[in-house]
């Protein structure tokens, strides 16, 4: 079979951001178990959410998913490998939202991007919220992050907190892409030095992703220490509103999408430029700019806070009425 980038000469996106991975990559086997495994997850996360799902939570689920996906827009370069990439923002999400109201804000987010923006495949879609959603969320969240920050964060632990975690989920969700791939076998990528190639490249996203998750954290903690979901105690007895904080990420968010495509890297991501290797092509896709992209991240963001906020508010009005 001819590499995947023959397909992107015909105009057909084969990829698009990093670990967002597209049909021509999946076959309907691995896609199908994707799927199975991402909506099983999603009626685990819907259901442990009404056990807990509370005030404060629910308005940062839209705006939160809006965040993220507007923070997804902005590839930057990295240096040397005429390479680029991305926060994939799970564990920015988990750590605000706790890992089962993130994942399905996580699955907000791509379903968006899939459907309204053909970033990632339909038949795809299941192996990328899983890489991108259940990694952060229920592994590097739970295993790592919580643990080396404690229920009492300082700034050193909540900062070596972010960094790990960061890295560990986003190295596991890389290799969650070279092993859907190999799987599938429909794409010309040799295993071995594809995973030679992913790890690498997304070990240096996962360091620049690991630094940006700390500053967002950071700020929250000391802005508002009890919107961290870090205590056992429920965050509804908080004193404060977190509309405050809502209402600015709102704001950040629709800042990012409508500067997005003017100040994004335009090189390919690194998925894109892991296979461009492998495949010894000289190039993969460059990343779109300019009005449309801005346009494209401000609708996108608009449509993932509706998402995601009427999950929230679903989820809430279930809650309160078997309350």
């Amino acid at each position: 079979m001819a590499p995947c980038f023959s397909v992107l000469r015909k105009k057909e996106k084969c990829y698009q951001d990093p670990m967002h991975m597209a049909d021509a990559l999946i076959s309907p086997l691995v896609g199908g178990a994707g799927w199975a495994a991402t909506l099983g997850l999603a009626g685990y996360s819907a259901r442990k959410i009404k056990l807990s799902a509370d005030d404060a939570s629910v308005p940062l689920m839209g705006v939160g998913a809006a965040f993220v996906f507007a923070a997804q827009m902005l590839n930057f370069t990295i240096p040397g490998t005429g390479s680029s990439g991305h926060l994939g923002g799970g564990l920015i999400l988990a750590a605000l939202l706790g890992p089962h109201a993130a994942f399905l804000a996580m699955a907000s987010i791509l379903t968006v991007q899939a459907l309204f923006f053909a970033d990632g495949g339909l038949l795809a879609l299941g192996c990328n919220v899983f890489n991108l959603g259940f990694f952060p969320c229920f592994v590097a969240y739970p295993l790592l992050f919580r643990p080396i920050s404690g229920p009492s964060p300082t700034r050193a632990r909540l900062t070596a907190a972010s960094m790990i975690a960061a890295i560990v989920g986003l190295q596991l969700g890389a290799f969650g892409v070279v092993l859907a791939t190999r799987l599938s076998g429909i794409a010309s990528l040799p295993a071995g030095p594809f995973l030679v190639l992913m790890q690498p490249i997304h070990l240096a996203i996962g360091i620049v992703e690991g630094l940006a998750t700390s500053a967002v954290l950071l700020f929250v903690w000391q802005a508002r220490p009890e919107t961290l979901h870090l205590r056992s105690r429920s965050r509804a007895a908080a004193k404060g509103s977190p509309k405050a904080l809502a209402l600015g990420a709102a704001a950040v968010a629709i800042a990012l999408s409508a500067s997005a495509g003017w100040i994004a890297s335009t090189r390919p991501d690194g998925l894109e430029w892991a296979i461009a290797k492998v495949t010894g092509e000289a190039e993969g896709v460059a990343q779109s700019t300019g009005a449309d992209a801005s346009l494209k991240g401000v609708v996108g963001a608009a449509l993932t806070l509706l998402i995601a906020g009427a999950i929230g508010f679903a989820v809430r009005r279930r809650f309160a009425a078997k309350g």
